[in-house]
């Protein structure tokens, strides 16, 4: 067995501890793009869809944003699938809606949901200026314009069956 000098330690040690704090500052760093990534990937599905919902012509409510997603829903996309949506809008023509996706089927409505997969909260107005490709959804989660609570996954999901 080989003694170091005990003047040699402290270095050792520093060595140590700078290379410890050097993996932990590219684990954090992985995990903030991961982190990045993911939410900007959900903002987009939910501005694409929400573009979908405005068939050409501008909606001007949410319940004509609503109506457009039942034009849009695409079944093949929503096989296997299981999901509750929940929307929460203030304001004067604000409300609650849900839509629940069910193994290729849905049904959409007025009023609560429960157990929902993904909820978003946001106003009356910056729900339709979202569907209508007027305000971005990643600016307005961003601004905190726009709240979603939930399942990632299943938020990108909306994308695909309601596209």
């Amino acid at each position: 067995m080989t003694w170091l000098p005990l003047q040699e330690i402290p270095d050792q040690t520093a060595d140590l501890t700078q290379r410890n704090d050097a993996v932990l500052r590219d684990e954090m760093m992985k995990e903030s793009m991961r982190f990045c990534l993911a939410t900007a990937t959900i903002f987009t599905a939910l501005s694409l869809s929400a573009n979908a919902a405005s068939n050409e012509a501008d909606a001007s409510t949410p319940q004509q944003v609503f109506d457009g997603l039942r034009e849009s829903f695409k079944a093949d996309k929503a096989k296997g699938v299981h999901a509750r949506y929940q929307w929460e809008l203030s304001g004067a023509q604000g409300g609650e809606w849900w839509i629940d996706v069910n193994d290729g089927t849905f049904k959409m409505g007025k009023g609560k949901i429960d157990n929902p997969s993904v909820t978003f909260i946001t106003s009356d107005k910056d729900w339709v200026a979202m569907s209508n490709g007027k305000l971005k959804g990643t600016w307005a989660y961003m601004t905190g314009r726009l709240k979603v609570r939930g399942s990632q996954a299943v938020a990108r999901k909306l994308d695909e069956i309601f596209p």
